[in-house]
């Protein structure tokens, strides 16, 4: 395997995570914009105000996109996988 087969294979896989982490990111994110927002209307500075809501958005983005992450990871490794054995021979 040469040294742009490597590389290849490493940017897929760093995009494939980039793709499957995003999802959760972003809702995480959101979510913590929305609770900083209601805490500087509010004054209220409570660090576990911003903590548990984002947790609990981040598990539930997972449940929901579960099946879509699952799918396109196995169909991302099969390609990698199909271009590993193709590289060898």
């Amino acid at each position: 395997m040469d040294d742009v087969a490597f590389l290849t294979l490493t940017q897929n896989v760093l995009i494939l995570i980039l793709i499957l982490s995003t999802p959760v990111l972003v809702i995480s994110m959101v979510v913590g914009l929305v609770i900083s927002i209601f805490q500087a209307v509010t004054q209220i500075q409570e660090s576990t105000l911003t903590f548990v809501p984002k947790i609990i958005a981040g598990i539930l983005t997972l449940i929901i996109l579960m099946p879509w992450m699952l799918n396109m990871f196995v169909t991302r490794s099969t390609e990698m996988f199909d271009y590993i054995q193709t590289m060898i021979k």
